[in-house]
Protein backbone atom coordinates (compact mmCIF):
# COMPACT_ATOMS: atom_id res chain seq x y z
CA UNK A 1 0.00 0.00 0.00
CA UNK A 2 1.36 3.27 -0.79
CA UNK A 3 1.56 6.45 1.67
CA UNK A 4 -0.03 9.71 1.01
CA UNK A 5 3.70 10.94 0.66
CA UNK A 6 4.33 8.83 -2.33
CA UNK A 7 1.39 8.89 -3.72
CA UNK A 8 1.80 13.11 -4.28
CA UNK A 9 5.39 12.02 -5.34
CA UNK A 10 3.71 9.73 -8.18
CA UNK A 11 1.11 11.88 -9.32
CA UNK A 12 4.19 14.84 -9.92
CA UNK A 13 5.73 12.21 -11.81
CA UNK A 14 2.95 11.36 -13.59
CA UNK A 15 2.03 15.06 -14.77
CA UNK A 16 5.72 15.67 -15.95
CA UNK A 17 6.30 12.54 -17.88
CA UNK A 18 2.78 11.19 -18.98
CA UNK A 19 2.62 7.93 -17.20
CA UNK A 20 -0.58 6.28 -16.79
CA UNK A 21 -1.06 3.87 -14.04
CA UNK A 22 -3.38 1.26 -12.63
CA UNK A 23 -3.65 0.69 -9.00
CA UNK A 24 -0.12 1.16 -7.85
CA UNK A 25 1.49 0.17 -11.27
CA UNK A 26 3.26 2.56 -13.16
CA UNK A 27 3.55 2.39 -17.06
CA UNK A 28 5.80 5.17 -18.73
CA UNK A 29 4.92 5.69 -22.15
CA UNK A 30 7.74 6.62 -24.64
CA UNK A 31 6.56 7.23 -28.36
CA UNK A 32 8.59 5.23 -30.75
CA UNK A 33 9.39 7.72 -34.21
CA UNK A 34 10.24 6.83 -37.50
CA UNK A 35 11.04 8.83 -40.33
CA UNK A 36 10.53 8.09 -43.69
CA UNK A 37 13.05 7.77 -45.82
CA UNK A 38 11.89 10.35 -48.38
CA UNK A 39 11.88 12.57 -45.96
CA UNK A 40 15.21 11.46 -44.49
CA UNK A 41 16.75 11.93 -48.15
CA UNK A 42 15.48 15.77 -48.26
CA UNK A 43 16.76 16.46 -44.91
CA UNK A 44 20.17 18.24 -46.79
CA UNK A 45 18.05 19.94 -48.80
CA UNK A 46 15.84 22.46 -45.72
CA UNK A 47 17.59 25.06 -44.63
CA UNK A 48 19.45 24.21 -40.95
CA UNK A 49 17.24 26.35 -38.91
CA UNK A 50 14.57 23.92 -40.19
CA UNK A 51 16.10 20.86 -40.11
CA UNK A 52 16.70 22.16 -36.12
CA UNK A 53 13.12 22.48 -35.60
CA UNK A 54 12.45 19.28 -37.28
CA UNK A 55 14.68 17.95 -34.80
CA UNK A 56 13.04 19.77 -31.85
CA UNK A 57 9.78 18.69 -32.71
CA UNK A 58 10.92 14.93 -33.14
CA UNK A 59 12.21 14.69 -29.77
CA UNK A 60 8.87 16.67 -28.46
CA UNK A 61 6.95 13.23 -30.26
CA UNK A 62 9.39 11.07 -28.44
CA UNK A 63 8.38 12.55 -25.24
CA UNK A 64 4.77 13.90 -25.29
CA UNK A 65 3.54 11.96 -28.36
CA UNK A 66 1.22 12.80 -31.37
CA UNK A 67 -0.83 15.56 -29.95
CA UNK A 68 1.62 18.91 -29.98
CA UNK A 69 -0.57 21.72 -29.37
CA UNK A 70 2.31 24.38 -28.50
CA UNK A 71 3.70 24.28 -31.62
CA UNK A 72 2.80 26.74 -34.50
CA UNK A 73 -0.39 25.91 -36.13
CA UNK A 74 -0.47 22.59 -34.89
CA UNK A 75 -3.84 20.56 -36.13
CA UNK A 76 -4.98 17.09 -36.33
CA UNK A 77 -5.90 16.29 -40.25
CA UNK A 78 -7.80 13.34 -39.47
CA UNK A 79 -7.53 9.75 -39.14
CA UNK A 80 -4.19 9.54 -37.01
CA UNK A 81 -2.46 12.72 -39.32
CA UNK A 82 -1.09 15.77 -37.62
CA UNK A 83 0.61 18.77 -38.97
CA UNK A 84 2.56 21.85 -37.30
CA UNK A 85 4.29 25.05 -38.90
CA UNK A 86 7.77 25.08 -38.65
CA UNK A 87 8.72 28.04 -40.05
CA UNK A 88 6.29 30.04 -42.28
CA UNK A 89 7.25 28.55 -45.41
CA UNK A 90 7.74 24.52 -44.08
CA UNK A 91 6.01 21.93 -42.43
CA UNK A 92 5.99 18.69 -40.95
CA UNK A 93 3.19 16.10 -41.06
CA UNK A 94 3.08 12.83 -39.02
CA UNK A 95 1.14 10.19 -38.50
CA UNK A 96 -0.08 7.98 -35.33
CA UNK A 97 -2.73 5.51 -34.76
CA UNK A 98 -5.04 5.76 -31.79
CA UNK A 99 -4.15 3.70 -28.87
CA UNK A 100 -0.11 3.29 -30.61
CA UNK A 101 3.11 4.41 -29.30
CA UNK A 102 4.99 4.13 -33.13
CA UNK A 103 5.11 7.85 -34.21
CA UNK A 104 5.95 7.85 -38.06
CA UNK A 105 6.85 11.82 -39.78
CA UNK A 106 5.84 11.37 -43.08
CA UNK A 107 6.56 15.17 -44.61
CA UNK A 108 9.01 17.49 -43.85
CA UNK A 109 9.36 20.10 -46.71
CA UNK A 110 7.26 23.24 -48.03
CA UNK A 111 3.86 24.00 -47.56
CA UNK A 112 2.97 24.11 -50.42
CA UNK A 113 4.02 21.01 -51.27
CA UNK A 114 2.62 19.54 -48.26
CA UNK A 115 0.45 16.30 -48.49
CA UNK A 116 -2.89 17.43 -47.20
Amino acid sequence: MLRAAHRCVIEEIKTSLHITSYGDIIYLMIYQVSIKRKVDRGLNKLPKNVQQLLFLLIEDLKSDGPVQKEWSNFSPLGKGRYHCHLTYRHVACWTCDKGQIEIEVYYAGSREKAPY
